[in-house]
């Protein structure tokens, strides 16, 4: 990665703040970002993910089998839990408490992997996580959500796997043929992949929080305190059950990262495509913001520790 790179990764969490405060009072400066272009810029993400990888990469799960299988195993059972938990603890709208849930049922964010790498844990277990969880993502996102959220809101379980289909693992595919059959171009594209991720998430993000920014005014205390409280425990979550059964600290430091920061693009872009209510989109919006936040402080602990 190269200084440049590095320095706009590291400045993540603060531009997406500074991005969604100035789209919470001028929401114009954002929203003209939606529709298809917040879809075709989760693609661009995923795409990006993609290039990173190698047919043979996906092997690295034969290394570190029950690394992986714990933190994708936590990442679909104590996240999804705690999502509807909090749901009801804090009494949400039926929207928002769909939208949080939804975005608990979502895979690991390419986010978690700069944050594993700022924080000087295992990068090459984060990558391996995300990919993994991305491609569970088509069947378990959809089949969680529905379970999970059916009686709050009325969920379209299809259209959730073919939404899942068409902006992850078509990205995905594309960007492991492009590395595996034209690795120079790849070799071109990987050094802005992560800033490039980093510039699409903050206006997708913005533009949801921009135009759904009414709402957030109204219910912005409750909404924020519950979304918090979910990533808060996948964090927690993660941490201290990967260190009591693996009981090595760089690998929990990694599955914590993992759980708790979710790819709250996907969770956006699946909302908007399948739920008629704005409302269900902006538990990602949000979430986005403040797991990376959340992420990002515990990634400058760890650094230095």
């Amino acid at each position: 990665m190269n200084q440049l790179t590095y320095r706009l990764t590291s400045a993540f969490p603060f531009l997406l703040i500074f991005a969604s405060l100035l789209s919470l009072f001028y929401p114009g400066l954002f929203t003209w970002f939606r529709g298809t272009s917040i879809t075709i810029g989760l693609g661009i993400i995923m795409l990006g993910m993609g290039i990173t990888l190698k047919l043979e990469d996906f092997k690295r799960i034969y290394l570190y089998p029950s690394n992986v299988l714990l933190g994708i195993g936590l990442q679909y059972t104590a996240m999804p839990i705690s999502g509807w938990t909090i749901a009801h603890i804090f009494n949400l709208p039926p929207e928002f408490a769909t939208g949080i849930i939804l975005v608990s049922c979502c895979p690991g964010g390419t986010a978690s992997n700069v944050i594993t790498y700022i924080a000087k844990a295992d990068v090459a277990l984060s990558v391996t996580m995300t990919s993994f969880s991305t491609i569970f993502a088509v069947v378990l996102t959809p089949i969680l959500t529905s379970f999970l959220a059916d009686s709050t809101i009325a969920v379209n379980g299809w259209g959730l796997f073919y939404s899942t289909l068409n902006v992850v693992i078509v990205p995905i595919v594309c960007g492991v043929l492009l590395n595996q059959f034209f690795p120079k171009v790849t070799t071109f594209l990987m050094p802005a992949s992560p800033a490039v991720a980093v510039f699409m998430i903050v206006l997708i993000v913005a533009s949801i929080i921009g135009s759904s920014s009414a709402i957030i005014l109204e219910h912005g205390l409750q909404l924020i305190a519950a979304v918090m409280s979910l990533h808060v425990s996948g964090f927690f979550l993660g941490y201290v059950i990967s260190k009591m059964v693996i009981k090595d600290k760089i690998v929990s430091r990694t599955i914590s990262i993992e759980v708790g920061m979710q790819n709250s693009g996907l969770g956006v872009v699946l909302a908007k495509e399948n739920f008629t209510s704005p409302m269900v989109a902006v538990p990602s919006a949000i979430s986005s913001l403040f797991h990376s936040i959340i992420g990002s402080i515990l990634s400058g602990i760890w650094r230095r520790n």
